[in-house]
């Protein structure tokens, strides 16, 4: 680390007293501490020491010159010297120049000789006359240097594995992301600076646990100008990073996006004036909800030299303005390096400003349900050391997470470990659904539109879209919760599954849906999933909400449709009685679409009673499958 430490030179707050010393005293010694002070005037150093040394045999006890010497050893960068001599100032008399208290104790601190700093703080804050400024370091060191002391006392476990000389070179390697499924790994690439400086992002392959077969990603993201700061939407569909100093840039460094095509990347874009500015923007992260990106700059409005910033995707394609991420993630220091982990709650960052072993620490912050963060952890010693770590890259799991060191032993000046995440640090636990969305007629590739929300809320955790090349697309789906899935695109049916997710989460098994959809055509019938009602009623349920505005969205997009909406019983009750509750039930969702703005035109509902069942009424789950909502395509098919 380059620490930052205020060194207070004894000679400029002692020459009161040394004069008096000198015109009270006409001792060899004194005459050897004026010498020496000649020397220091004039920057001669070695000759100060040696008149210095002359003090000291004739007077051991001469704290004048103990102070001086440790000026001197401060100015020319020994520490263990200086420190040496203000110790010995101070046994001597600790009450003849309390500020040396301080500045012993600074270099103490320096040294990581924490237990005693703190104890030469303390003594120093326990003087009436303390300046504010040296009061407020002295606090702040003190707090510093008991948290290192505890937590080098309590070390996590930390053994970190290089990713092998596959991946890293004699370069530098900085790892970016690690793609849901584990199958890749995405990396920056800087050459010596014997070669071309330009810095380029590389994939590397995951093969039983070993990273192999390194490709560049190549135009049109990588240029031969210097991009950086990359990470991926957990999707795999977006490409975020940084670029500086380009003909479309706002500032000095910019966002920009790339979209998946297939197998290439599609022509970087430029986020636009909403998120970049004349000033710093880079780092970025994505959400899995796939609307919400994290960032860092140092723009005007922040609470230090650059924070961590939040700008989300409006369903129209546009960037909202920037919102600082607040008080508890930023400080009046530097925030740097943000990594929102796939299970939307957990963001790891790197902080200058919370209590931390060095330079900068990686920290970790959770999202509750109301948008608010907690109060920063630090992952620990070893993890954060003296040194500054800025990046910290976590699987879906929660398993690993990947770090770019300069420590001993690797192949390069920096390269990419990865080492078991302490439990405490981990993240919540993730899984993910993958898939091929195809026409159920053509077996054509679709690009569709996914959203996942909880079921019992109707909150939207995840927005993703399938690749129109391949159909492909992977959502992240933190586990313990019930989901509602809908697949949406122009033209034709929606594709909707419930489904709950329960015990842990297991990358190795995720949930693997091939989706077929389907055209919409007149007499097509599709069951309307997660519509509830109150027993025996046709009231509709909160829980409703989520299927409910899957039914709305589909009209939306889809203006030419008109509908019947069916609802249906089991054979429980008399036939009119049935009769009547499924037309009261078709009547509610029918009346719920008209309020959210859907043409009455458009719409037509129906009660069927037991008439149509799907299963049979001899079981609890047949009878589950009949007390269903259903609507069915009247108007407006191609």
């Amino acid at each position: 680390m380059k620490p930052s430490v205020i060194i207070l030179l004894v000679f400029t707050l002692l020459m009161p007293w040394m004069l008096l010393a000198q015109g009270n005293s006409a001792s060899r010694e004194a005459r050897f501490h004026s010498k020496a002070l000649e020397y220091y005037h004039a920057s001669a150093y070695d000759e100060a020491l040696k008149e210095l040394d002359k003090v000291f045999k004739a007077n051991p006890d001469y704290i004048e010159s103990w102070l001086l010497a440790g000026d001197i050893h401060s100015i020319r960068g020994n520490r263990a010297e200086a420190i040496r001599c203000y110790k010995r100032a101070i046994e001597i008399d600790e009450m003849f120049f309390p500020p040396a208290l301080y500045i012993l104790a600074n270099h103490q601190f320096v040294m990581e000789m924490y237990a005693e700093s703190v104890v030469n703080y303390q003594k120093f804050l326990s003087n009436a006359d303390v300046r504010p400024s040296e009061k407020e370091k002295a606090e702040k060191n003190k707090e510093l240097a008991t948290f290192r002391i505890a937590s080098m006392s309590n070390p996590v476990s930390f053994e970190p594995e290089n990713l092998g000389n596959e991946v890293n070179t004699e370069g530098y390697e900085f790892v970016n992301y690690i793609s849901a499924d584990g199958a890749q790994l995405y990396l920056t690439r800087r050459r010596p600076k014997s070669q071309r400086k330009d810095e380029d992002f590389y994939v590397a392959l995951n093969n039983n646990g070993k990273w192999i077969n390194v490709t560049e990603l190549g135009p049109p993201v990588n240029t031969p100008l210097d991009e950086g700061a990359m990470c991926l939407s957990p999707d795999g569909q977006f490409l975020f990073y940084a670029a500086c100093n380009r003909p479309d840039g706002y500032g000095s460094c910019d966002l920009y996006v790339a979209v998946k095509k297939g197998d290439s990347w599609g022509e970087p874009q430029n986020l636009g004036p909403s998120v970049n500015t004349s000033f710093w923007e880079s780092q970025p992260s994505f959400s899995p909800d796939g609307k919400t990106l994290y960032f860092v700059s140092n723009r005007p409005g922040g609470w230090g030299s650059s924070d961590i910033w939040i700008t989300k995707l409006s369903d129209d394609g546009k960037w909202s303005l920037p919102e600082n991420a607040g008080s508890v993630i930023n400080t009046p220091d530097a925030e740097r390096g943000p990594f929102i982990h796939p299970d939307g709650t957990t963001l790891y960052f790197s902080s200058k400003g919370h209590t931390g072993m060095g330079e900068g620490d990686i920290f970790l912050s959770r999202r509750s349900a109301f948008g608010e963060w907690s109060k920063p952890e630090n992952l620990g010693y070893p993890v954060n050391t003296n040194a500054d770590e800025v990046t910290l890259v976590v699987d879906l799991k929660g398993e690993y997470a990947y770090i770019s060191s300069a420590m001993e032993g690797g192949f390069g000046l920096t390269d990419i470990y990865r080492f078991k995440l302490p439990a405490s640090a981990a993240p919540l636990a993730v899984t993910y659904l993958k898939g091929i969305v195809t026409d159920s007629i053509t077996g054509k590739y679709l690009g569709a539109d996914f959203v996942l929300a909880e079921a019992q809320t109707s909150e939207e955790i995840v927005k993703s879209r399938s690749d129109a090349a391949s159909g492909s697309f992977l959502v992240c789906i933190p586990a313990g919760k019930q989901y509602l899935l809908s697949v949406t695109k122009p033209g034709y049916l929606f594709y909707s599954e419930s489904f709950q997710l329960t015990g842990e989460a297991d990358i190795l098994k995720p949930h693997i849906r091939n989706i077929k959809l389907r055209p919409v055509k007149l007499d097509e019938i599709t069951v309307l999933e997660n519509i509830y009602f109150e027993t025996d009623s046709a009231r509709l349920l909160p829980e409703s909400k989520a299927g409910l505005e899957v039914l709305f969205d589909f009209l939306r997009r889809n203006p030419s449709v008109s509908i019947e909406i069916g609802g249906h019983t089991d054979n429980t009750g008399s036939v009119s009685h049935n009769a009547t509750l499924s037309h009261n039930r078709a009547k509610s969702v029918y009346m719920y679409l008209i309020d959210r703005g859907i043409s009455a035109d458009r719409l037509t509902y129906k009660g069927y009673g037991a008439e149509q069942p799907v299963a049979s009424n001899e079981t609890a789950e047949g009878k589950a499958a009949n007390r269903r909502t259903e609507f069915r395509i009247t108007g407006g098919a191609k």
